[in-house]
């Protein structure tokens, strides 16, 4: 348990707070204002509120539906999901990657609470013709945790997790 627990103060609550900090300083900064353009305008700030899922999949569904998808049953999964890696036997690797997924998930459905049912977007990524969608740092965590199954679920990752035992 001591090693969930320095995941946990290194992991999840790190990234809960960045995401948080980074959405109130999108809000303050750019909610209102043109979007700011980096590097020739591959990496580019600009606000958006969603109100649906990944890429505003379900926006247009009506308030009480968006609600007990988005923010009820989203939260009762996350709060099992975190039961799950909390209480079953787990390597590292593999509880950090539940831990990316859940800061994110976390992320989003505090936002959500706070913004009546909206999350704060802000980030988007666009090389010539193929663009992102405006992403936040805990759409960064959640793909970095998908990510992270997949090679932790992979003939590597296994290899990987038994050299660490």
């Amino acid at each position: 348990m001591k090693i969930k627990s320095i995941l946990i103060l290194l992991v999840f609550v790190p990234l809960v707070g960045c995401d948080r900090y980074t959405k109130e300083k999108a809000v303050s900064l750019l909610k209102g204002q043109d979007p700011l353009s980096f590097f020739n305008g591959l990496f580019s700030l600009t606000y958006h509120e969603n109100s649906g899922a990944m890429l505003s999949l379900g926006a247009g569904l009506p308030d009480n539906i968006r609600f007990f998808i988005f923010t009820a049953l989203v939260g009762l999964v996350l709060v099992g999901g975190l039961l799950y890696v909390l209480l079953k036997p787990m390597d590292k690797y593999s509880f950090t990657v539940g831990l990316l997924i859940l800061a994110g998930g976390f992320g989003n459905l505090y936002d959500r609470a706070l913004n009546d049912g909206r999350v704060v977007d802000f980030m988007l990524i666009q090389i010539g013709p193929l663009r992102t969608g405006v992403f936040n740092v805990a759409d960064v965590a959640i793909m970095a945790g998908l990510f992270g199954f997949i090679f932790v679920s992979s003939k590597w990752g296994r290899q990987l997790t038994k050299l660490s035992d």
